[in-house]
């Protein structure tokens, strides 16, 4: 199986703006453009490509939900699918249907699974 590099992480807030605020004077992360929609989510780059993605959740009472991941990259994603079949682990596009892949507006595969915890994780094929 093909190794895996670190992505993204991502975090649901209640105010985008004061978040963007708050890494941007805390950890002097700068704001790079979102190719995955026209979403009012907005990215910062963490360096070597890795990034902060702040996700809007207002009225949300911030939890673990899907929006709260982490994702890993790999160079053969259909390889990885099929190790999830095998392994009998249901996973899911981003809007939950099952052992579906999703393609992003930016032609980015990815998919959706869960550990025994609830936590998600995203692994797609962004190298």
């Amino acid at each position: 199986m093909q190794p895996f590099i670190f992505n993204h992480i991502a975090l649901s807030v209640k105010d985008v703006d004061t978040s963007i605020a708050f890494y941007q004077k805390v950890l002097q992360l700068k704001e790079i453009k979102n190719t995955a929609s026209n979403s009012k989510t907005r990215w910062l780059s963490i360096g070597e490509g890795k990034q902060l993605h702040i996700i809007p959740r207002p009225d949300a009472i911030i939890k673990t939900n899907k929006a709260v991941h982490f994702a890993l990259s790999t160079t053969d994603i259909a390889t990885f699918i099929l190790h999830l079949k095998e392994l009998k682990i249901e996973y899911s596009d981003w809007i939950g249907t099952p052992n579906k892949d999703y393609v992003r507006n930016d032609g980015i595969l990815q998919v959706y699974f869960q550990d025994p915890n609830g936590y998600w994780i995203e692994v797609n094929n962004d190298i």
